[in-house]
């Protein structure tokens, strides 16, 4: 911890956080969770963030069993004695759809031709596996202290057998109905997580990924309106998620219900996040009207920074198949373009404050957004 983000003694005995049920259900020292941010997020980052006082977490949903279980000792021996999150994605494998997948490969097959590809070629297939049974198997053996889940919650066998490990279970929830869901379903504490989130919408109730996308976006709900009403339905603690970069959010978030934050856009500038280097430039200029909500990349609506072809195909399009099976088509061309330094076709996930996050280390990061939000709400301390 560098002397400029060191607190005085004075203000490390007196200052407290106000709610300390998410501390003492996960056993650390600062309300701040990681995002799991799957491509984005390495066993160093988690590592990092836990020593800073946060919970690590590591995106499971993009890894294979054997590289998860190396991901998972990497940071039991980087971080002893410290808990870990592991997240995983609930969605249902699509039923094949050639014909939409075909009508995909046509829609871009003029980007491939500028840039010298086959359109006709196969592309790879989509990533991000959903959690299984070989999944389950593998967080019985590591043990991880928290298992969180997007897109809702397992089958409830798989539910019951990672309860029985003593893990923590908590999910993502766009509505109040999706977090009374999950309360009702056995989750330990439940990620509110607002329209201002980067990455992808947890939504997992209602025509989030279908029919009329742009109407279902529309009555999505912002942060700092849901986690108040999120905070008063259910009993369990609430995350507060999305938006969230700096310490004038955390003490927000806390003011409004929250227990703590989960916060995963600031972290994507950290050295041991895994980005490339046109991600980087891109979050490094971001504004506040920079992001939009895009399908084109998974199938799935998720919140990353405009480029040029959420700008000419339209971010949100009916053309693109069902999660996860889009990005397979854009693979080529955005390993074309990153060789030419652009993101033309670079999934750019990023929160609407990408600007407010410090430029720091992780650990160094951690601590300051607790020490700074620990001065806002203990003044006198």
């Amino acid at each position: 911890m560098t002397q400029a983000t060191r607190p005085p003694e004075s203000f490390q005995q007196t200052a407290r956080w106000p709610d300390r049920r998410i501390l003492d259900l996960f056993g650390i020292a600062h309300p701040i969770l990681l995002g799991p941010m799957a491509g984005a997020g390495t066993p160093k980052l988690a590592i990092a963030v836990g020593e800073g006082g946060g919970l690590a977490s590591l995106p499971g949903a993009m890894y294979q069993p054997n590289e998860l279980r190396a991901a998972i000792e990497e940071v039991r021996a980087g971080l002893p004695g410290r808990p870990l999150n592991v997240n995983f994605f609930c969605h249902t494998p699509p039923t094949p759809d050639p014909v939409r997948m075909m009508g995909w490969r046509t829609r871009l097959a003029p980007y491939y031709v500028e840039h010298g590809l086959d359109p006709q070629a196969t592309p790879p297939a989509g990533g991000r596996a959903p959690f299984d049974a070989t999944l389950c198997a593998l967080v019985e053996e590591t043990r991880p202290e928290v298992v969180s889940f997007h897109f809702g919650l397992p089958d409830p066998a798989l539910l019951a057998r990672v309860k029985a490990t003593g893990a923590k279970v908590i999910s993502s929830a766009s509505t109040v109905a999706e977090a009374r869901w999950l309360e009702a379903r056995g989750c330990d504490a439940i990620i509110a997580m607002g329209l201002e989130a980067g990455g992808h919408r947890a939504t997992f109730l209602g025509n989030d990924v279908a029919g009329d996308m742009a109407g279902d976006m529309s009555r999505q709900v912002g942060t700092f309106a849901l986690v108040p009403q999120v905070a008063d339905a259910v009993g369990v603690p609430v995350i507060a998620a999305g938006g969230i970069a700096d310490a004038r959010g955390i003490v927000a978030a806390l003011a409004l219900g929250a227990s703590a934050v989960q916060v995963g856009t600031a972290f994507l500038l950290c050295p041991e996040a895994r980005i490339p280097a046109v991600h980087r430039a891109a979050l490094e200029a971001a504004g506040d009207d920079s992001t939009a909500l895009t399908n084109l990349f998974t199938g799935r609506p998720a919140r990353g920074i405009m480029n040029r072809v959420m700008r000419e195909v339209g971010p949100l399009s009916a053309d693109a198949p069902a999660f996860p099976l889009a990005g397979g088509a854009l693979a080529p061309l955005r390993a074309a373009a990153e060789a030419e330094g652009r993101d033309d076709f670079t999934n750019l996930w990023a929160g609407q404050a990408a600007r407010l996050a410090p430029r720091l280390p992780a650990a160094d990061l951690t601590r300051k957004l607790a020490i700074d939000a620990l001065a806002q709400l203990n003044p006198s301390a």
